[in-house]
């Protein structure tokens, strides 16, 4: 009896239902064609929104923006402009996986850096430095939880950022081992006030203080990104190993370690890297791989390694980090008295602590110290727009640049956000030679750079 009642209901309730929808829709309109503008609203709104392509693969988009002031004083000019800062320049990503089995899955990685104007190229002539926007990674990977994962792609080789491991949000901000990205585009001047000028590859620019890094700015034992092949090995007892090739021709190793233990996280890595070529440069994951000019090959190795400990209770910590690249060719620079060897150091100490509701806080100091070796890239002119400055012919035997700072970092988790400011003083030097010779040549007195920068990261 129960069971026919439900059945005589259930009858009853379609044929309503029927005969509402078959009612004019005009019946049901309180004022307007309200289904024609909702269906219009649908439309818009699916025009405007980020689809996945197909159900099968993950589709998350994220990225920060990252922009900030930066106040700086040469000696003889003092500025104040806003850029992007290039430490963790803005940037967004679409990245996705999709399963294929319990153990395997596959996935790719997109990303695309933006700059509305670049900290770390702008120069006195130059107040903006370059903008638009970068490919950092474009790659696919098949990942295994038994044997490990493979990446294709533009993307990072093993080594990249294995001089850079830092567990606090200085990362992000003021990287304590990589600090071109930090204005030090700006131009060298001398005492006298000039601008330093030089020529490289038929072209004139200014002296940039990252110069004194290499010639192309990154500490040594750091890569770049480039198009390679990389496997990544699954993680035993928190240590992977990584080994990455890529054409004309590179290839690196490395090992990193990630754990806690005795109250402290620990964060840790160390890779090796070579490049060589037959004719030219090479693609240039090692950066100023061809240092010596050599048009007939390339040669260069380098190793780097970077600590990062952490009090997890205090929040006190240290990072510390090491690097040294070599050009094989460049020994025979100056009637054969190059230096081969590019070399730094550099630490970061502080307290990384919740000390209020908002976020963390992270009050830190930094020391940095690099010495270059010899480079035939570029040579001084005395026909520069500020008026002679140096001897021409004059090539850059050697270089050291120094650096010390402090700053502040404010965490905002309810925003996903952090705000900071931080001070650094930069001091640069040149041991300069003539062309093809042991003679030196006097370098006049150089100013020191002091800046503050000041700005904001957020995160989405």
């Amino acid at each position: 009896m129960t069971s026919g009642f439900k059945s005589s209901t259930a009858a009853i309730a379609v044929l309503a239902g029927m005969a509402i929808g078959s009612m004019p829709a005009a019946a049901a309109d309180l004022g307007g064609d309200c289904c024609a503008d909702l269906e219009e609203r649908i439309a818009e709104l699916e025009a405007t929104t980020a689809r996945k392509g197909n159900r099968k693969v993950k589709l998350e988009v994220s990225g920060h923006v990252n922009e900030a002031l930066f106040f700086w004083d040469d000696g003889v000019e003092s500025n104040v402009g806003q850029y992007t800062n290039d430490n963790s320049r803005t940037r967004f990503r679409f990245k996705g996986s999709a399963k294929i089995s319990d153990d395997v899955k596959a996935g790719y990685l997109l990303e695309i850096g933006v700059r509305g104007a670049n900290s770390k190229r702008f120069t006195q002539d130059d107040p903006e430095g370059g903008n638009g926007l970068d490919t950092r990674h474009s790659a696919w990977y098949i990942d295994s939880k038994t044997y490990g994962t493979v990446w294709v792609g533009q993307t990072a080789p093993a080594a990249e950022g294995i001089t850079e491991i830092n567990q606090t949000q200085t990362a992000d901000v003021a990287k304590f081992s990589d600090v071109e990205d930090s204005a030090l585009g700006l131009g060298v001047r001398t005492i006298t006030g000039a601008l330093v000028q030089t020529q490289s590859q038929g072209q004139n620019q200014l002296l940039g203080f990252r110069r004194a890094i290499r010639d192309s700015g990154d500490q040594p034992g750091e890569p770049e990104r480039g198009n390679i092949v990389k496997y990544i090995s699954p993680e035993f007892a928190g240590f992977l190993a990584s080994a990455a090739w890529g054409a004309d021709d590179y290839w690196d190793i490395g090992l990193r370690y990630k754990g806690d233990f005795a109250g402290f996280s620990v964060a840790a890595g160390i890779a090796y890297g070579k490049e060589t070529s037959e004719g030219g440069d090479a693609e240039g994951q090692i950066g100023n791989c061809n240092a010596s000019g050599n048009a007939t090959g390339v040669d260069c190795e380098q190793i780097g390694g970077s600590l990062s400990v952490l009090h997890t209770e205090s929040g006190l910590y240290v990072n510390l980090a090491a690097g040294q690249s070599t050009d094989n060719n460049a020994g025979a620079l100056y009637a054969g008295t190059g230096e081969e060897d590019s070399t730094f150091y550099s630490i970061e100490g502080g307290i990384e602590k919740k000390f209020f509701p908002l976020g963390k806080t992270t009050v830190f100091g930094q020391y940095y110290d690099a010495d270059t070796g010899s480079t035939n890239r570029r040579f001084f002119t005395d026909s520069a727009v500020d008026g002679p400055v140096l001897a021409d012919d004059a090539r850059i035997f050697g270089a050291n640049l120094e650096m010390y700072g402090f700053g502040l970092v404010q965490g905002i988790d309810a925003a996903a956000m952090s705000l900071y400011v931080y001070y650094r003083h930069v001091e640069a030097d040149f041991d300069l030679r003539q062309a093809g010779t042991v003679n030196e040549i006097a370098t006049p007195g150089l100013e020191d750079l002091d800046m503050v920068v000041a700005g904001g990261i957020i995160k989405f």
